[in-house]
């Protein structure tokens, strides 16, 4: 599949968002620090600069509007309708921390219950594809919403070093929560490298009976629509690369830069660079993943194409 850049970002910034925003609605974070309030401004904005950046990868992105209609049956349309209908409680939240300086239980468990759906409802969009066989498992929605909630935790991090509230127990929930993420993640790519097609030539053609199918031509002698989005191709061995430098960057680095900054309670300008780090790493290491997550995917109308 192709790797949209608009699509990575939509990802991996309204992931971050809503994780942050869970973290926030959990009371992690104390409203009284100018921290917290920018903490809440901050979800907000990932959230939308990421629902934005999906409108990108629409062909007619004033149409969008549209996609809400089927909420029924269509996970984008439950996306949408859900990422709305968050934006109430927490805006509610922001509100109360960055105007009043408090957190109200209500609009913040509210708020996490929701984001926590909303993220759910966009990793359905591709594990309901049975089209796309990497996709299709109870793992991908495994890894959008733990990836969300290590995100988050890490940002909370960041953020409490930032203000000087950093804890111990904060730290250490983070690692835990990227080892978790990383280790369904490793469990998906194995499922991925493993698994045998389920759709071949000879299935998709109906002509398996009668012996190998061969591609005499091509449906399109040019470029179309499907070739450009469903028929991308990456090395084994720069995929075997980049998964290497996505681990590398987003769970060894800041599991090692968070647990220093657990044991050793490091604050002030210390710990806030060492958070900072911490999240910079992790962020380069998310984006190498998503990158992967649609390149490494075949989409079964390849087998129409040669793929």
């Amino acid at each position: 599949m192709h790797p949209a850049s608009s699509i990575i970002l939509f990802t991996t910034l309204s992931g971050l968002g809503y994780g942050l925003a869970m973290m926030l609605g959990l009371g992690l974070l104390d409203p009284a620090h100018m921290a917290t309030k920018v903490a809440h401004v901050l979800a907000l904005a990932l959230i939308s600069a990421g629902l934005l950046s999906s409108t990108a990868h629409l062909g007619n992105p004033q149409r969008a509007w549209r996609a809400l209609s089927q909420w029924r049956s269509s996970w984008l349309s439950r996306e949408g309708v859900m990422a709305i209908a968050t934006f109430v409680p927490l805006t509610w939240s922001a509100w109360l921390a960055v105007i009043e300086g408090r957190y109200f239980w209500l609009p913040g468990l509210l708020g996490a219950a929701m984001s926590l759906v909303t993220v759910f409802c966009t990793a359905m969009i591709y594990a309901s594809l049975k089209s796309v066989q990497a996709w299709h498992t109870r793992l991908t929605p495994a890894c959008y919403l733990l990836f969300a909630i290590a995100g988050g935790l890490v940002l909370t991090v960041f953020l409490a070093a930032c203000s000087g509230a950093l804890t111990p127990p904060l730290a250490v929930g983070a690692v835990v929560a990227l080892a978790a993420a990383w280790t369904v993640k490793v469990k998906w790519r194995a499922r991925l490298q493993e698994a045998g097609p389920l759709s071949t030539p000879e299935s998709a053609t109906g002509l398996g009976g009668i012996g190998r199918v061969r591609l005499f031509e091509r449906p399109h002698m040019t470029e179309n629509y499907l070739t450009r989005e469903m028929g991308f191709r990456v090395g084994r061995k720069h995929a075997a690369k980049l998964w290497k430098i996505a681990v590398a960057l987003g769970a060894v680095l800041p599991c090692v830069l968070l647990l220093v900054l657990g044991m050793w309670g490091l604050g002030g300008v210390a710990g806030a660079s060492l958070a900072a780090l911490a999240l910079l790493a992790f962020v380069t290491g998310l984006l190498a993943e998503r990158w992967l997550f649609f390149a490494e995917a075949r989409h079964a109308v390849m087998n129409y194409y040669g793929g």
